[in-house]
């Protein structure tokens, strides 16, 4: 499709949401605007595409949102956008609103859905917004360091009733299967123990022998950051505690993660990658992933992004053990 036939882009926020959403939002409606383009938003993701919940953007309409955690467009679950009939419904709609292009942010499944609409004549690009850091086309997604910061926040907070008590503490952060807020939790809050859904081999008695080794050095706590990808976090406070004699205790800190003022870099970093998307649409470029890697703002083919592998650093995994020794 030819630059010159874009009239209208659509911009969606699909699957869980993530802080620094809103200022990416704020981006592709603002910078359409400018490269003289209409912006159509469309509500609670897929599912809203679905029913039509589309509403005209204008620049005020995202004014005193950069601020705010969340999504103002909403989001939701749509495991029907995987069927080709539904694709194909998704796609009419489109062009019967007058939409060339749809930016859509969120992570990998978000990009299975906008891969789907490139193949049936819409425009797509996705960005990366995620608070668990797992897209592997880029160093960098929307929400993380907001999520990463608001949970070592609150690890600074049990490790002090830790200490004063002379516990254990488990403290769960969020990141489904991959371990990227743990790890830098981990670091950052100085955990004895890291417990990541990519490293982790389940020897219990391994982190037993170490609490009872550092109690007996004087130690008058334990922290163990402990993955959402390897859970049950209060019935293994239960099995140390059984094992130890000292009191351990279990803190799930769950979707306070995900909500919360943007800090600084999410706000700057989605902004910078809505703008890029806006252009690309505005550019005719489909099917692509903005990203950010070596320090740059990119893009890639979706296909490309989707079959990339990410996985943890062993250079910062070694390090977070050399550390907590």
């Amino acid at each position: 499709m030819a630059a010159s036939k874009i009239k209208t882009i659509g911009v969606m926020t699909s699957g869980g949401d993530a802080p620094g959403m809103n200022a990416a939002i704020r981006a592709v409606v603002r910078k359409g605007l400018v490269n003289g383009v209409k912006v159509k938003g469309i509500k609670k993701g897929y599912a809203g595409l679905l029913n039509e919940e589309i509403v005209d953007m204008e620049k005020k309409d995202v004014s005193d949102t950069i601020q705010r955690g969340g999504t103002i467009l909403g989001t939701a679950r749509c495991p029907e956008f995987k069927e080709e009939e539904v694709q194909k419904k998704a796609a009419e709609i489109c062009r019967n609103y007058g939409i060339d292009g749809i930016v859509v942010i969120g992570g990998d499944g978000s990009y299975r859905g906008a891969q789907a609409l490139s193949r049936h004549g819409i425009n797509t690009i996705g960005i990366p917004g995620t608070i668990d850091l797992d897209i592997a086309c880029t160093d960098y997604t929307i929400g993380f360091d907001t999520a990463v910061n608001t949970a070592m926040q609150a690890i600074d907070k049990v490790r002090d009733t830790s200490s004063s008590h002379e516990r254990c503490s488990i403290i769960e952060v969020m990141g489904r299967n991959a371990g990227y807020i743990a790890l830098w939790c981990g670091v950052a809050n100085g955990a004895e123990d890291i417990l990541l859904p990519e490293k982790y081999d389940f020897n219990e008695q391994l982190i037993i022998n170490s609490i009872i080794n550092n109690r007996k050095r004087g130690k008058t706590h334990h922290i163990i950051i402990n993955a959402e990808g390897i859970g049950h976090s209060t019935s293994m406070a239960r099995r140390i505690e059984a094992a130890t004699g000292i009191e351990t205790r279990a803190t799930i800190l769950g979707y306070m993660q995900r909500g919360g003022s943007p800090t600084c870099k999410d706000r700057f970093y989605a902004s910078m990658m809505g703008a890029y998307a806006a252009d690309l649409l505005c550019d005719g470029k489909s099917n692509r992933v903005v990203g950010f890697m070596h320090g740059e703002f990119c893009d890639f083919d979706i296909e490309e992004a989707l079959s990339m592998e990410k996985g943890i650093s062993e250079y910062q995994y070694q390090v977070s053990k050399d550390l907590s020794l």
